[in-house]
């Protein structure tokens, strides 16, 4: 195809413009000089001629109305006779959208950019929901792959991250236990003291941290260290293309990398709670002690009648859930990790946020279901 023409032709009063070739891209920068170069001075008539156009696109359309105004403000009367009607529409529609002028998007009012974020937010929601339920579908085939066939767990890797996340994790867990314990007894008895029922803080310390607060704060303390440390390990391996080489290899990134973590963490998790229980209450039995005067003796009988084993015993069912959900959620964000470092980071804090929001989700849906049933 030729590349787009411009011929000027003068007879009298009327100016004829002859287009021809390609009106397009290509050749936007040269017409558009040609077209700043004409002058109809004095000239009553133009006639746009383009009968010789092989093509017309966009660009060649807003060159057109380009020529149409230059002549029109010159004093011209500008006449198109018989335009294809492919040619008019693109004209019209180039006319339409105010070529030459800034358009602003119209503004929404605050009502509907509401709706429209909670929709997007219920979209995104609904995608992650069904995306990670397939995750926990494909972490459940694996599981019971090994359970049919025990020598596909890989036993080295399950300790080591025992080691990681459960023996490396307790003095941490046992310092924030211990404070909160003392924490809880120290603003307890400060309330206690005032209707002279400083006896009943044995009661609200043995409650809340059996039930509720030991397992809460270990499976937020876990999330943060060891349910980030997943992630970025995966995350990485990733990156490096470790995975892909296993999947080359036939081999199952969840059986080898998801299974191991689960595991430990689902071993381990108990232990931390009830290492945490211990030294919450041991907390808060010294603070009762150096505030209250309640000695270790009268603290310990008095916890004995206030709490039963199965108030202990609902605080420890929830932990083998809660490392499950953590498990998951660090493996599943590591290995949704791009090829690229900042998605590294940008999952890893993904992971420890989601994990903490299921953490506590499933925790008010365990207290709904307590108090259903009783307990």
């Amino acid at each position: 195809m030729d590349m787009g023409g411009l011929q000027i032709e003068q007879d009298g009063q009327t100016l004829r413009i002859l287009l021809s070739g390609v009106w397009g891209l290509p050749s936007a920068a040269g017409l558009d000089r040609r077209i700043a170069a004409i002058h109809a001075g004095g000239v009553q008539h133009a006639v746009i001629d383009t009968s010789g156009l092989e093509r017309l696109d966009t660009a060649g359309a807003v060159l057109l109305h380009r020529l149409w105004r230059r002549l029109a403000a010159q004093g011209a009367k500008v006449e198109w006779p018989a335009p294809r009607p492919e040619y008019r529409t693109l004209f019209d529609y180039v006319a339409d959208s105010g070529e030459g002028k800034v358009i602003r998007p119209p503004k929404e009012s605050g009502a509907l950019a509401l709706v429209a974020w909670v929709g997007w937010l219920t979209l995104f929601f609904l995608r992650e929901a069904r995306r990670f339920i397939a995750f926990i579908g494909r972490v459940a085939e694996s599981a019971a792959k090994v359970a049919l066939q025990p020598r596909r767990l890989r036993l080295t890797s399950m300790v080591h991250h025992m080691e990681e996340a459960g023996l490396r994790a307790i003095p941490i867990v046992g310092l924030l236990s211990f404070l909160i314990g003392v924490v809880m007894a120290y603003q307890g008895a400060d309330q206690l003291r005032r209707f002279g029922a400083e006896i009943f803080v044995v009661d609200l310390i043995g409650i809340s941290v059996l039930r509720e607060l030991g397992v809460l704060l270990t499976a937020i303390l876990i999330a943060g260290r060891s349910g980030s440390a997943f992630t970025a390990q995966i995350g990485t391996m990733k990156v490096n293309e470790e995975i892909a080489a296993m999947r080359i290899l036939g081999l199952d990134p969840v059986e080898i990398l998801v299974l191991p973590r689960m595991f430990a963490l689902i071993l381990t998790m108990p232990l931390l709670t009830f290492y945490a229980d211990i030294m919450g209450l041991f907390g808060g039995a010294i603070m009762a002690w150096s505030s209250l005067n309640i000695d270790l003796n009268l603290f310990a009988q008095r916890l004995q009648d206030a709490v039963s084993l199965k108030t202990f015993f609902v605080g420890l069912v929830k932990a083998p859930v809660f490392a499950a959900l953590i498990g998951m959620v660090g493996c599943y964000e590591g290995l949704r990790v791009k090829q690229d470092a900042a998605s590294v980071g940008r999952l890893t804090t993904r992971s420890v946020v989601q994990s903490i929001f299921l953490v506590i989700v499933v925790d008010a849906l365990f207290s709904i279901m307590f108090s259903i049933m009783g307990i």
